[in-house]
């Protein structure tokens, strides 16, 4: 059984950033594809959201967050989410060389 997805607006603001920034700085043609990774990604989670581990943050707020890298050749970027029995909450898309418990906690940056 396949979980609904609920995209938060952090991670929908991170994802529209990054498809603006391939866009610009690569081709329409990469920022479709890294679109249609983080779409199959996504697919991965909402039918084995257990796949990713638990990430082990301080931070009261993060505990609860689990983390999947972005289909290749994108695997650098990760997916942060939450899951219930029948929802998968995507909570932020980012780079994972970021210093993430940090940026995690911050709204999602708009250019």
């Amino acid at each position: 059984m396949s979980l609904e997805l609920q995209v938060s607006p952090y991670f929908s603001a991170d994802f529209d950033r990054q498809i603006a920034w391939y866009t610009e700085h690569a081709s329409e043609l990469i920022a479709r594809r890294y679109a249609d990774a983080v779409t199959r990604s996504l697919g991965t989670l909402c039918e084995n959201p257990d796949f990713g581990p638990r990430c082990e943050f301080q931070h009261a707020k993060l505990q609860a967050l689990r983390f999947w890298q972005v289909a290749r050749p994108f695997q650098k970027h990760v997916i942060f989410f939450r899951h219930d029995e029948q929802t998968l909450f995507a909570e932020r898309l980012m780079h994972g060389s970021r210093d993430l418990p940090r940026r995690l906690l911050e709204p999602p940056v708009t250019n």
